[in-house]
């Protein structure tokens, strides 16, 4: 059994993929098993890659990150998506939990918070930046 967090990161700007992917191997109990640039490649390489978490943007050409969400999890409903975007407004939180997101954080997150919210989720947990959180409740 493989002790790792596989994870895949979905977002469509290259820079941000390979800071993500950089901060992702600091943590030796994470992988990243794949990347995606669209929407439509993350639903393709989540059935590929069977990943436990996809750290997913919003804002993607061909499928946005909401309904990427929705897709992957309709065939795959074991995997944990956290959104990770610059929208923090009402309508973009709540389409992202409707479409079954378990955890939306801001990119001005810092990387630790980011780490906990990959192996939260990974264990069945949910998180929420703060702000995004006091919404919620």
């Amino acid at each position: 059994m493989n002790d790792q967090v596989q994870v895949l990161v979905a977002d469509d700007h290259p820079v941000f993929r390979s800071g993500l992917r950089a901060l992702l191997a600091t943590d030796p109990a994470v992988i990243v098993v794949g990347e995606a640039a669209t929407g439509t490649e993350a639903v393709a390489a989540t059935a590929r890659e069977r990943p436990d978490v996809v750290l997913m943007d919003l804002n993607m050409p061909e499928l946005d990150g909401v309904a990427a969400t929705a897709q992957i999890l309709q065939s795959n409903p074991q995997v944990a998506i956290v959104v990770l975007t610059m929208f923090d407004d009402d309508d973009s939180v709540f389409a992202a939990m409707r479409a079954g997101a378990r955890g939306y954080l801001l990119k001005g997150t810092n990387q630790a918070d980011i780490l906990h919210a990959v192996h939260a989720v990974a264990t069945g947990g949910a998180v929420f930046g703060p702000a995004v959180a006091q919404r919620v409740l």
